[in-house]
């Protein structure tokens, strides 16, 4: 009989029964920490138990408020007037942004790498702020919402009516159960222990068990979990798309001096989009879309040579690429490759170079360089009963147009205000009644967003010569519409 108990004892020391949460987000990135911040910055939400669980350590983003490194990290977006909007209204996380390191930019200018006079520009005066975009750095907004989440917690008077925001990080997720399917040790006794006013009510609420030993049981679980979401397999929700067998090599560069025009530059090339973005001072950022073998290169390339080779890809013509490229593949170390490209730079008129062409990069900041695979995805759904999705697990999208965080952010705007909604009318924001009002918010507009860029990529990547031309009609006859290009604009900054 002791023996017995003592068993049971033993087991019962091992298995905690897990503790009720309203929301639990996974994933501790942009698109999570903004959700968490929204939520309890809203006066509706901000009662709610919520846990941010993430898998990494967050104190170098912590730091970066206190001590940012001198250079620029390689993970820069581009931040729409709309997402600027909603960081200092809805969440108030702008406060906290490092202005320092923010680049508002007002235009940018795109051309074709087969016909350099196949232009198009676009301009933020249709936004109603003259600016188009912000460049930021990922850890940059990180920051700044981990510090508007901690000012709120600080904030907190009574805890038993507002909920302090929880963030457990260097903490993964090791499994997720459904209660009513899965085998499970914790019992109905069990629930009740923790929170007697949840009743039957909890019985459906996923639990998420973490590698630290405890678990959490949510009243809805949001997956902003990136790309291979276990959210999403969990919710048995379906992604579609596919790879675009093509890499994006992303670096932090020096221009010549600061570009006074503030401008944003692509040139569709025929191996991919190459840009190059501003940021503070001669800094800048590039973007640069290319094939499996070409990536390969880009990355051995020489520190001192790929400066120049950036400089060459947004101003030769391909076929002077081509040979450039074909000498570097034999030595990526080859720096007779400096003279031929000066030689064909300087056959450039010296006025058209200053006017329509970026200016000449000058370094490469050591150890910037890094690639990722490009590829298009979108749920069918972004929820399921009490399981919703944010940011990259949703959608991933190619980077020619800026636009995935901004996405991730326009998606936490839509739950917020979907719970907010189900708050007021004193109902279940698991259910799918609430979260049904986000999803028909969201889906469609991203859908759009998505299907555009994907056309954009499959129309420049086409290189037969007669739809070259057709194509620089286009380009020249959408450039002359300013009112298409305004409605364009305004559709992409939300404005």
């Amino acid at each position: 009989m002791w023996k017995s108990a003592t068993r049971s004892l033993a087991t019962a020391a091992l298995v905690s029964a897990p503790k009720l949460q309203d929301v639990v987000i996974i994933g501790g990135g942009p698109a999570g920490l903004s959700l968490l911040a929204a939520l309890k910055n809203s006066h509706k939400t901000k009662h709610l138990k919520c846990t941010l669980v993430e898998g990494s350590n967050l104190d170098p983003i912590r730091d970066f408020g206190m001590d940012p490194p001198e250079n620029y990290t390689n993970r820069v977006v581009s931040l729409t007037p709309k997402s600027v909007e909603f960081m200092q209204e809805k969440i108030g996380s702008w406060d906290f942004i490092n202005l320092d390191r923010i680049k508002f930019y007002d235009g940018i200018r795109a051309y074709d790498g087969q016909d350099n006079s196949s232009r198009i520009s676009f301009d933020g005066t249709t936004t109603g702020s003259g600016v188009l975009a912000a460049m930021s750095e990922n850890i940059n907004i990180q920051s700044s919402l981990i510090s508007k989440i901690e000012q709120l917690n600080d904030e907190i008077i009574d805890e038993e009516e507002d909920q302090p925001a929880i963030i457990l990080d260097n903490t993964k997720v090791i499994d997720i159960e459904d209660p009513l399917n899965a085998q499970h040790t914790h019992s109905h006794s069990d629930l009740n222990e923790i929170d007697p006013s949840a009743g039957d009510e909890a019985l459906d609420w996923p639990i998420i068990k973490l590698d630290n030993g405890e678990a959490l049981q949510a009243r809805l679980l949001v997956g902003a979990d990136g790309y291979n979401s276990p959210v999403r397999k969990f919710a048995r929700i379906e992604s579609r798309g596919w790879q675009y067998d093509r890499w994006g090599v992303v670096g932090t560069i020096k221009m010549q001096f600061e570009d006074y025009r503030a401008l944003g530059w692509q040139r569709f090339l025929s191996t991919g989009p190459l840009a190059i973005l501003p940021l503070t001072d001669d800094n800048a950022t590039f973007v640069w879309s290319s094939t499996p073998e070409l990536a390969e290169l880009l990355l051995k390339v020489d520190e001192v040579i790929f400066p120049h080779l950036l400089t060459a890809a947004m101003t030769l013509e391909e076929v002077d690429l081509q040979y450039i490229y074909k000498t570097l593949q034999n030595n990526p170390n080859d720096r007779s490759v400096l003279e031929d490209i000066s030689w064909r730079l300087s056959k450039k008129d010296i006025s058209d170079l200053e006017e329509n062409y970026p200016l000449p990069v000058t370094e490469l900041v050591p150890g910037s360089r890094a690639r990722f695979p490009l590829k298009l995805s979108h749920a069918d759904t972004y929820m399921a009963p009490r399981i919703a999705l944010v940011g990259d697990a949703a959608h991933t999208i190619h980077p020619l147009a800026g636009q995935g965080l901004n996405m991730g952010q326009s998606d936490v705007g839509h739950l917020v205000q979907a719970l907010e909604k189900g708050v007021d009318r004193g109902m279940d924001i698991g259910s799918t009644l609430v979260l049904e009002n986000y999803v028909a918010d969201a889906w469609p507009s991203n859908h759009m967003i998505l299907g555009a860029c994907d056309k954009l990529h499959k129309i420049f990547a086409v290189q037969w010569t007669p739809f070259v031309y057709l194509r620089g009609f286009g380009i020249k006859t959408l450039n002359s519409l300013g009112y298409v290009k305004d409605l364009m604009v305004q559709t992409i900054s939300g404005k």
